[in-house]
């Protein structure tokens, strides 16, 4: 069994993550503080800031404070790295992970469908690494700056298609990022996780038949074969920019798709052809949060969508999703 060498540490650097009020984003943050950052968590909700905080309160062994920023807005993510920088006298790591998700035809969701992912997903990651970098280079320990894509800007997932051509473009942006970046001593690192057990398909909207939708996305997103541990995936994510790896692609369904595609992509999209069959086809217009959802459900089938979706209801709760 192959033995990797101790990680550097990362005790005493200053971090931001984006996105960090809830789900991955809070785990990684804690992550960090357990290794000794200092974090700054960015969200556009200071009601969900202030519950991070506290529900981070007993993982602080250093300084923890939350930041009210819409990543969508370039020169407010600008003056908030350059007040984080000046605040904490330097800035390390940053881990863009701010975003949305979509779920439903493409049809449904429409061109504002798409609009509103390149804005969240790949702009935001685009505002928040044009704004940090300059400061990362400026690191005496070497900047670190890690884009959170999907398993889904790797090969295009049906029902998400908006999410997917976003992440897509993250995508190619931590790869570039990454070559031009090397000079100045900042490392970029690309993270492409599969399914994870998050509770976000509270805060997802969906669109066409949006119960249905809702039905099997809250149900694999939660499947513990193809889902995989939230906590689980902070801690591989946040070592891999710890050890400066370029690009990190977690789950084993998310590993094994990106592969097939890469290797044979006229058979792994009809195979996902063959799959959208299975998914629902027709459904109204405009889109609900999964919150509404839940909320709108009839007892017989929010006890049997618990059951088929009860560790992503757990997650759900723990992770600051419910408020």
């Amino acid at each position: 069994m192959q033995v990797l060498p101790a990680a550097p540490s990362v005790a005493g650097l200053t971090a931001v993550v984006t996105g960090g009020s809830r789900g991955l984003g809070l785990l990684m943050a804690r992550q960090l503080l357990v290794r000794g950052c200092d974090v700054v968590l960015l969200a556009r909700d200071a009601a969900e800031l202030d519950r991070a905080v506290g529900t981070l309160g007993g993982a602080r062994e250093r300084v923890l404070r939350g930041v009210v920023c819409d990543v969508r807005d370039g020169a407010a993510v600008r003056e908030c790295f350059d007040e984080i920088a000046r605040h904490h006298g330097r800035l390390d790591i940053v881990l863009a992970n701010a975003g949305i998700i979509q779920v439903g035809p493409a049809e449904a969701l429409g061109a504002e469908g798409f609009r509103d992912a390149m804005d969240a997903i790949f702009r935001g990651a685009l505002n928040t690494a044009l704004a940090a970098l300059p400061h990362l280079r400026r690191s005496p320990a070497g900047g670190r700056l890690a884009l959170i894509g999907s398993v889904g800007g790797l090969l295009a997932v049906p029902h998400l298609l908006p999410y997917s051509c976003a992440k897509s473009a993250v995508a190619a942006l931590a790869e570039g990022l990454h070559a031009e970046e090397s000079a100045h001593g900042v490392t970029v690192t690309g993270v492409h996780p599969g399914l994870m057990r998050t509770g976000s398909h509270l805060h997802a909207r969906f669109g066409g038949d949006r119960r249905r939708e809702y039905a099997w996305f809250q149900a694999l997103a939660g499947a513990p074969v193809l889902s995989m541990n939230a906590e689980r995936a902070a801690e591989r994510i946040v070592s891999a920019v710890q050890r400066r790896r370029t690009r990190i692609v977690l789950t084993p369904a998310a590993r094994l798709g990106a592969a097939a595609h890469g290797v044979a992509p006229v058979f792994t999209t009809r195979l996902l052809s063959a799959v959208t069959r299975l998914l629902p086809r027709d459904g109204g217009s405009g889109t609900a949060e999964g919150l509404r959802i839940e909320a709108e459900e009839q007892p017989p089938a929010r006890r049997l969508r618990g059951v088929l979706g009860v560790l992503n209801e757990r997650a759900a709760g723990r992770f600051n999703q419910r408020g």
